[in-house]
């Protein structure tokens, strides 16, 4: 939930931040008659009377409507997931659950319709663009007339009252169904993309995914070669950028474009920078013709949106704004990101993910206005990116993707999966071959596309290029016809649609680059050159595929060791612990602990790690109250997060420290000479530090935490991120201090951003936040 804290204020939340900083809102329950709270976060339904529906199982064990119990049952009714029990929805066991379906089963659309799970802003743009004739058709249905209706019904006849359905409506049909009958509807309804192939019935295409830890341009085009000569990639090229400047997105859209553009795909398929979509914005205004299709994150809640930077009218203003062009908009969205973010109010995961379709929904209604050839709107669904908070298994990641592309193509939507795990789950490499093969017969659109399963800067597992040549070559799916027919021109594919001995081979698709640019050096030097640039790719932290193994959508054996040698370290990383004497080697160090029992607890419940035991609370009081009068105007703070080796390997930390103090001094900005150090620490143990320590400072005056934090492992870098966090003395005071305040400087580490430069970049963005005169390029010149 596709995906800042980044340089400027308006950025937003990208998919990379909510890796690191995402963690678990505590959920509340009422307790209630017979649907009493049995453990935390639980619910228990009981003594179901026959043909009741919710509504009247709430009056009769509470008297009168109550909308909390009402998002309970709701709740209950889903499979189990670990988030929904977070945000107090669960079913305390199956009879729960298969109560709490019964009620569901008997209830009506027209009463769901007229009880919102939460009314706010996107359910008035929900209502708002729900087609009334449709409605008036099944509005007397019961959920379960409706369920039989869709699972023996044709396509044709679906579409005829699909878009009569509310987003919680159709957030509830899941809920009343198997993973057979979810393939089953799956399987008939398709939403194509005008003009295409992408999202008809046996087409499953590719958002090429080429993310480079530093957006280094050669990273980013060498991964699209590769692509290239796998024949994978048809919908996208989305690269998730690490700094959000405007001077690097374009720099990243340049590359992209000249790829596009020299092998005249402009027709067949757009790039894009997943930076936040108002930065997307500038750089289309600055430089005309680099934007080729705009990108954001989108959640189900007003108040999670607000958090993305994101409001309804901006949205719908950007798709008007695509008024005559060839492309149109890209969302990602994902079970989990609202309650993680604190912003669930109450409502299970998959009705908030039916939610933000509805918000899609309604962008493509506002891109049908504009756009004469069809509105071009797709959504990648970020399954199992958050981490095990939301849920753990590979049994729950295909039903999340079963549910959702259910609940996507209900909408009228074009839409794609990452069938992704984070390296903290328990998710393997081979589970994931495991997760395709049970989701792909419900023929989602596209998958994301990497070199292998391991993205080099995201540090999370999805799908290889490889993945796809062996789920077209299982499932018989197609490419788009117009990138096919270009892999043909390419030799990549022959003209019986066989493979060519230039399969896996991104040399060749990089000397046909250089053909297309009218190179006259020979064949010879081209490739040479290739060769060097590939090394300098591959020591940057980029692995490339070439060839394959025993099959050919094996990775060849050299590199399946590599990729298996750093899961390994991953999860060592994930348990590695602060060892006694890198604590002791930090300058005048004040440890403290949250309320993680132990790593284990860490890891598996999040909001322990946001909240300070009252030892560290009064440890840093003691820190403010030694102050007196003359508070500094900052605190370094670091965590271990979820990667302490990256704190702790040589040549990370000190660097960092040693020249940030030193850059501070020099500007004038005294700071805390304390360094405080958090053992099982999230992002949001640092903004509770900034509040201890500045309840009482100048309300007008800024105040500011760098807090240092291990990044998510997977990749070689060990890399961290430090997180800005400057607001004036009243912010920290009124206690309202969040990740929409913060910026980022991330994948720091000796093999990636090095910390000496990543102390300069934190400096900037310092100045930009308190209005400081900066040069706003920090890593590329215009």
């Amino acid at each position: 939930m596709d995906k800042g804290l980044s340089s400027k204020g308006h950025e937003g939340l990208s998919r990379r931040e909510l890796l690191v900083m995402v963690g678990a809102a505590t959920g509340t329950l009422a307790s209630f008659g017979d649907a009493a709270r049995a453990a935390p976060g639980t619910i228990a339904v009981r003594e179901v009377e026959p043909g009741e529906d919710v509504f009247a199982y709430i009056s009769r064990v509470k008297g009168d409507f109550d909308q909390t119990i009402y998002q309970q049952v709701i709740g209950a009714a889903n499979d189990f997931k670990e988030g929904d029990q977070t945000i107090g929805v669960g079913a305390v066991d199956e009879a729960t659950r298969n109560n709490a379906r019964a009620l569901l089963t008997n209830t009506k659309i027209k009463d769901l319709y007229e009880h919102p799970l939460l009314e706010d802003g996107l359910q008035q743009l929900i209502w708002q663009t729900t087609d009334q004739e449709q409605y008036a058709k099944i509005s007397d249905w019961t959920m379960g007339r409706l369920k039989e209706f869709l699972l023996a019904e044709s396509e044709v006849n679906i579409k005829g009252v699909m878009n009569g359905l509310t987003s919680d409506t159709i957030g509830c049909v899941p809920k009343l169904m198997s993973n057979e009958d979810l393939i089953t509807l799956g399987q008939k309804i398709f939403n194509v993309l005008p003009g295409t192939k992408m999202g008809a019935k046996g087409y499953m295409g590719a958002r090429i995914q080429p993310n480079s830890p530093t957006d280094h341009p050669d990273d980013v085009a060498w991964q699209v070669f590769n692509a290239f000569s796998y024949a994978t990639g048809d919908i996208v090229i989305g690269t998730n950028p690490v700094d959000s400047t405007v001077n690097s997105v374009v720099t990243v859209e340049r590359a992209l474009k000249d790829i596009v553009d020299t092998f005249k795909l402009n027709e067949a398929i757009p790039w894009c920078v997943l930076a936040h979509i108002d930065v997307q914005a500038e750089v289309s205004e600055k430089y005309p013709g680099t934007v080729a299709t705009m990108f954001q994150s989108l959640a189900g809640t007003d108040n999670c949106n607000k958090i993305f930077d994101i409001t309804i009218e901006r949205i719908l203003k950007y798709a008007s704004a695509r008024k005559g062009e060839r492309y149109g908009l890209y969302f990602e969205t994902g079970q989990g990101s609202e309650f993680t973010n604190g912003a669930a109010s109450g409502v299970d995961m998959m009705v908030l993910e039916s939610r933000k379709y509805g918000f899609s929904r309604a962008v493509g209604i506002e891109l049908a206005k504009v756009q004469p050839r069809g509105a071009w709107l797709h959504v990648n669904d970020v399954a199992g990116f958050i981490g095990p908070e939301v849920f753990k298994s590979r049994e729950q990641l295909v039903r999340c993707c079963l549910e959702d592309i259910v609940m996507g193509k209900l909408h009228g939507l074009t839409i794609g999966l990452d069938i992704c795990t984070t390296l903290h789950m328990t998710v393997s490499l081979e589970d994931l071959d495991w997760c395709q093969d049970q989701i792909m017969p419900a023929n989602p659109v596209y998958l994301i596309a990497l070199p292998t399963k391991n993205d080099p800067m995201l540090s999370y597992l999805t799908t290889s290029f490889q993945d796809h040549v062996r789920l077209r070559e299982k499932f018989g799916f197609k490419v788009n016809d117009a990138m096919w027919k270009f892999y043909k021109r390419l030799g990549i594919v022959d003209q019986n649609n066989n493979y060519t001995n230039n399969y896996g081979d991104p040399l060749w698709v990089y000397y046909q680059y250089r053909l297309a640019k009218g190179e006259k050096r020979s064949k010879e030097a081209v490739y040479s050159e290739g060769r060097q640039k590939m090394k300098e790719v591959e020591e940057r932290g980029v692995d490339l595929a070439i060839g394959h193994g025993e099959n050919i959508w094996d990775l060849n054996p050299k590199l399946a060791t590599k990729v298996k040698g750093l899961y390994d370290d991953a999860k060592q990383s994930l348990w590695a612990e602060l060892t006694p004497e890198f604590i002791a080697a930090i300058p005048d160090v004040v440890p403290v602990r949250t309320l993680s029992k132990n790593r284990n607890d860490f890891i598996a419940h999040p909001s322990t790690g946001e909240i300070l035991s009252p030892e560290a609370i009064a440890e840093i009081e003691r820190i403010r109250d030694s102050w007196g009068n003359d508070l500094p105007k900052g605190q370094i703070v670091i965590s271990d997060g979820l990667n302490a080796k990256a704190i702790m390997d040589d040549g990370h930390l000190a660097p960092y420290l040693e020249e940030m103090r030193r850059l501070l001094d020099e500007a004038g900005v005294p700071m805390s000479d304390k360094n405080i150090l958090v053992t099982s620490g999230r992002v949001r143990a640092g903004y509770r530090i900034g509040e201890v320590l500045f309840a009482n400072a100048d309300p007008n005056s800024f105040r500011g935490i760098l807090h240092v934090i291990g990044e998510r492992p997977g990749t070689m870098h060990h890399a961290y991120s430090v997180y800005i966090t400057v607001a004036k003395g009243k912010g920290w005071s009124e206690k309202k201090i969040d990740h929409d305040m913060t910026k980022l400087v991330s994948n720091v580490a000796d093999t990636a951003l090095p910390p000496k430069e990543a102390a300069r970049e934190t400096l900037t963005i310092i100045r930009e936040i308190v209005g400081k005169d900066v040069n706003g390029s920090r890593r590329y010149p215009t």
